[in-house]
C-alpha cells in the first residue's frame, strides 16, 4: 500500500494514500526539469552533466527517503519486515498509480541520462529502472512498519510500468504508448477529508474518485503510411467512483448509497513530445508535461451505460 499517484510537472501524484506524494513530487520535478527529449541530444558524454545528475539525483533520492522515514514512518510502530495483501484496495486505483509512477520516473530517468550523453542502451536500462528502484525502496519502508507492509501487488504494478517503458524503448526506439494522469474534484472528499484531502491540492492528489489513469497511444506511430498528424493520440482511461474507504464495501455510508463502481474512458489526446518546435526550452517543457492527459471530449463507460463529456479531465 505504498505510492499511488504522481503527476509530472504540474502536481505529481501523491499515492501511498498521501504518504509519498510530496517526496515523489520533488523527485519528479527535479528529474523532469533536467531531462530532455531524446531527439535533442548528442552522443558524447558530458562529464559535468553526468556528475551533476549523479550527485543531484542521489541526493534527492536519499534525502526524500530519509525525510519520508522520519516524517511519516517515525509516527508509527516499527516491526520486523513483513508483507501485506492490499490487492482489493481502492478498486486497484492505487495500483494504476504505481504503474504510472514507475513508468514516468523511468522515462524521465532515461531522459536525464541521455541529456548527459550516456548511450541509449545504458540510459534505457539504468534510467528506465529508476522508478522501480525508488518505489522498491519505499515499499521496503512499508515492510518495516506495523501499520502497513511490503505489497507484492504494488511491486507487480511497479514492474509493469518499468517494463512498458524499457520494452518500448528496446523494441521501437520510442514510446508509442504513454501512461498519463488526470484529476478533478469530487464531493467524496467532503465525507472523508482526513483520508481524501481537505485543500484543493490535497483532494487532487489523494481522492482516487477524481483520478483517471490513461494509456495514450500515438496513432501515426502505428500507422506510418496514414496522413494522420504525428501529434494525435487516442487514449483509454480507467477510474473508479463511490469510495470513501480503501477496502470493500468502499463506503462509510450507513445505507451503502455511495456505491463504488469502475469507469472506463475513450478520448483523443495530444502527444506533446511529437509537436514540432525548434526551442529546446519548449521541447523540454512538452516532454515534462507529456505525462498529463489533455482535457478533451470523452466517452465514459460505467454501470452498464455510456455517457459523454464535452470536456473531461
Amino acid at each position: 500500500m505504498a505510492p499511488g499517484t504522481t503527476l509530472g510537472a504540474v502536481r505529481v501524484y501523491s499515492w501511498m494514500n498521501g504518504r509519498i506524494g510530496p517526496v515523489l513530487c520533488v523527485l519528479l520535478l527535479w528529474s523532469g526539469a533536467h531531462a530532455q527529449a531524446p531527439d535533442s541530444l548528442g552522443s558524447t558524454v558530458h562529464r559535468d552533466r553526468l556528475l551533476a545528475v549523479s550527485i543531484g539525483g542521489g541526493a534527492v533520492i536519499a534525502g526524500t527517503l530519509i525525510a519520508l522515514d522520519r516524517a511519516w514512518y517515525a509516527d508509527y510502530e516499527r516491526s520486523s519486515f513483513h508483507t501485506f495483501n492490499d490487492g482489493d484496495e481502492w478498486l486497484q486505483m492505487d495500483k494504476a498509480g504505481h504503474f504510472f509512477s514507475s513508468y514516468t520516473v523511468g522515462r524521465w530517468g532515461h531522459g536525464l541520462l541521455r541529456w548527459t550523453g550516456v548511450n541509449e542502451r545504458t540510459s534505457t536500462w539504468v534510467g528506465g529502472s529508476l522508478g522501480f528502484a525508488y518505489l522498491t525502496a519505499v515499499e521496503v519502508l512499508d515492510g518495516t512498519s506495523a501499520e502497513w507492509g511490503f505489497s507484492w501487488w504494488d511491486m507487480a504494478a511497479n514492474a509493469a510500468g518499468t517494463a512498458l517503458f524499457i520494452g518500448q524503448q528496446l523494441g521501437w526506439k520510442e514510446q508509442r504508448i504513454v501512461p498519463k494522469f488526470s484529476a478533478h474534484l469530487t464531493p467524496y472528499a467532503e465525507q472523508r477529508p482526513d483520508l481524501l484531502g481537505e485543500t484543493t491540492m490535497e483532494r487532487i492528489l489523494k481522492d482516487y474518485n477524481g483520478q483517471t489513469y490513461w494509456l495514450s497511444a500515438n496513432l501515426h506511430a502505428f500507422m506510418t503510411a496514414s496522413k494522420l498528424p504525428p501529434w494525435l493520440n487516442l487514449a483509454v482511461g480507467y477510474g473508479a467512483e463511490g469510495m470513501t474507504a480503501a477496502r470493500p464495501p468502499y463506503t462509510m455510508e450507513a445505507d451503502g448509497s455511495a456505491r463504488a463502481f469502475r469507469q472506463f474512458y475513450l478520448s483523443p489526446d495530444l502527444a506533446l513530445t511529437r509537436i514540432p518546435t525548434k526551442s529546446k526550452v519548449l521541447r523540454t517543457l512538452l516532454f515534462v508535461l507529456d505525462c498529463v492527459k489533455v482535457p478533451a471530449p470523452t466517452l465514459e463507460f460505467s454501470e452498464g451505460g455510456v455517457k459523454g463529456h464535452w470536456i473531461y479531465f
